[in-house]
This record gives structure tokens, sequence and C-alpha cells, in this order.
């Protein structure tokens, strides 16, 4: 199930079995939330089966930031991390089996990993592909225009496009449901005529 973690963090055995024993297996339905904006994270999660998103409330309106699919450790790094309020809520999509696991745990994990130049070097590569994420999502909404952005999901994350319903998807790129119609309706009409 971790081998996912395991190819990326290539932990001796012994301290693998160790860390893997400390995760908790949940099953939640869709809608459930995870962590609420503005509380303190005490908990990451590893997703088995489902999707989630991190979201935030803009003057009243839901507006998704990121998604987090099969394969994925996900929180609030920055709250889990500093103990600081978090900026984002997350939420299950879909009914999910999440692997939940408490900071004290990760902490000690982490205390590991610094000592191991090379666990440690790999753990800050994969923090570093989230920021990434991030720059290049924040990116796109300064020189991308909305069907740039898009036709870059499809490409980049066809899954997201086949699971997520169709308001996540426009909140993400940061338009309405009725733009991201006329959008997907003259992709396919360019399709057509090509």
């Amino acid at each position: 199930m971790f081998e996912h973690l395991k190819d990326r963090f290539p932990f001796p055995k012994s301290k693998y079995a160790a860390f893997v024993k400390d995760f908790n297996r949940m099953e939640v339905p869709a809608k459930t939330i995870l962590l609420k904006e503005n509380e303190v994270s005490l908990n990451a999660y590893y997703i088995e089966k489902g999707i989630a998103r991190a979201w935030y409330n803009n003057d009243g309106k839901d507006v998704t930031f990121q998604f987090f699919m099969e394969n994925t450790m996900f929180s609030s790094l920055e709250s889990f991390r500093k103990g600081l309020p978090s900026m984002v809520s997350f939420e299950t999509i879909e009914p999910c089996i999440l692997w939940k696991i408490d900071k004290p745990t990760v902490d000690k994990v982490l205390a590991e990993i610094y000592e191991d130049p090379k666990l440690r070097d790999l753990f800050m590569d994969s923090v570093f592909e989230r920021t990434f994420d991030y720059m290049k999502h924040f990116f796109s909404f300064i020189k991308d225009s909305p069907q740039q952005r898009y036709l870059n999901l499809t490409k980049q994350n066809p899954e997201i496009i086949k699971r997520v319903p169709q308001h996540y998807i426009a909140s993400y790129l940061g338009i309405t449901t009725v733009h991201l119609s006329r959008i997907k309706s003259k992709i396919l009409k360019e399709e057509q005529s090509s």
C-alpha cells in the first residue's frame, strides 16, 4: 500500500516498518472535512483511494486550490510543521480510504530523515515539488487564459477532469461553471472542425 512512499524514501526496512505501523486507516465518505481553515493541523494523510481537495473561503466564496489523488500525502504544511492556523480547509471529494499519521510521529520520523543526508535531500525534493506545483498554479493565473489553464489541466491531470465535479474544477481554474461549459464547448467545436 505504501509502495509509493517506499520508492520515494528508501528507508532501511526496520525504520520503514516502524514508520508505516504508525498510520491509522480511515474510510470516510465524500464531503468529509479533514481540516478546517484557521484550525491547527495535527495530522497528515496518505490517500490510498479517492480524491481530496484543498480550498479556502474568499468573501464567502469557496475557492479550490489543489487536488490530491491516490498515492499522495498531504497536510497543511505550514500549519502542521509550525503550529500555525491553516490557510486552507481539506475535504474529500469522493469516498476515500486514508491513512492518518499524527504530528509527534512525523516529527520523530523527520528527525531520523534529517540525520541521513540522502533521505533529507529526497524529503526536501518532495517538499519543493509541492511548492513548485503551487508556483505553477499561481503563475498560470498570471500568464494563461482560462481556456489554456483548462487545457493544461486536461494534459497534466486527466483523472481530475474525469472524476472531479465541474464546479470544483471551475473554482480551481478561477472561473464560473458557465464559463467552463463555454470553454469545453469551444474546444469541442475546434476539435470537430480540425
